[in-house]
């Protein structure tokens, strides 16, 4: 199904291929009287709470990146409401240039490694060019670590990869207000019965509301489209905070999604806030300056 969609992704660099042409010639023919104004800060930082945001890593700069969840709060006083469990993900984010970064990640959620590639091909702009909003592009690839349940029987290395290809369009509408959406699409290798489907499409929905310089509100939803999931898989809610202090952003947040990885909280989340299946959980990122650009 992936190969079906190529030719959209290959459009739309073409599209931004062919806006950068028009700004160059543009240049040529001496109509600099005008900047281009880009738009940023739509998002604090490069994920909004599970799903990549519109934002990259600057480029030079390593984004150490610790996402933890506790248990589900249904656990009640016996597991401290969640407390007694986690789940985490440490991730090393790189930004290459100003519209390329890639990343690694190792999550205990099946002891899983992942790795990304995120492209933004358009930037919303204001001047002498108007753009209205802000589009990326990001693949990721996964590979689960478990011992084999069965180990004498022919078990495929294959069956431990997923992928994810996620187009990524929004708009930071003032100061305060953004909002994106997320075509997904995930691809399982290996599934647990023949009525299970290996793609999985869905679209998120993000959204950013700031409330003061350092606080902001954000939420998140993503709908599986139908009959794709068996039926005990939901879909992801997820809503939090951001807080900014200095080198610092922590993401205190409630979702009932228990992986961190698209493959996870995309295709295979069971948990719903109707009945307690929520975590409690935070984003901590730190960046680190590697090299100053050009």
């Amino acid at each position: 199904m992936f190969f079906q969609r190529l030719p959209i992704f290959v459009l739309l660099f073409a599209a931004a291929l062919t806006l950068n042409a028009q700004d160059d010639l543009l240049s040529l023919l001496g109509d600099d009287d005008k900047e281009i104004n880009f738009a940023n800060a739509a998002f604090k930082t490069n994920r909004v709470i599970n799903l990549h945001s519109l934002e990259n890593t600057a480029p030079g700069v390593l984004d150490f990146k610790i996402s933890h969840r506790f248990g589900t709060l249904n656990g009640g006083f016996y597991e401290m409401f969640g407390l007694d469990n986690a789940t985490i993900r440490l991730g090393l984010d790189l930004g290459i240039t100003d519209n390329l970064a890639v990343g690694l990640g190792r999550s205990s959620y099946e002891k899983t490694y992942d790795g990304f590639i995120k492209y933004k091909f358009l930037r919303q702009s204001t001047g002498a060019r108007n753009m209205p909003v802000t589009a990326a592009v990001v693949a990721t690839a996964a590979i689960q670590t478990l011992r084999w349940p069965d180990p004498d029987r022919e078990n495929l290395f294959t069956s431990r990869l997923y992928y994810t290809w996620q187009l990524i369009v929004g708009r930071k509408f003032n100061d305060n207000f953004s909002l994106q959406l997320s075509p997904t699409l995930v691809h399982r290798n290996l599934v647990r019965t023949r009525d299970e489907k290996n793609d999985v499409p869905a679209l998120g929905i993000s959204g950013r509301y700031k409330l003061n310089k350092r606080i902001a509100l954000n939420a998140e939803y993503i709908y599986v489209m139908p009959n794709t999931l068996a039926p005990e898989f939901k879909n992801a809610l997820s809503i939090g905070f951001d807080i900014e202090t200095g080198g610092h952003v922590f993401q205190l947040h409630l979702t009932n999604a228990t992986s961190m990885i698209e493959r996870g909280f995309v295709a295979e989340n069971t948990n719903t806030w109707g009945n307690g299946g929520i975590h409690f959980g935070f984003n901590i990122s730190r960046v680190f300056t590697l090299w100053e650009p050009k």
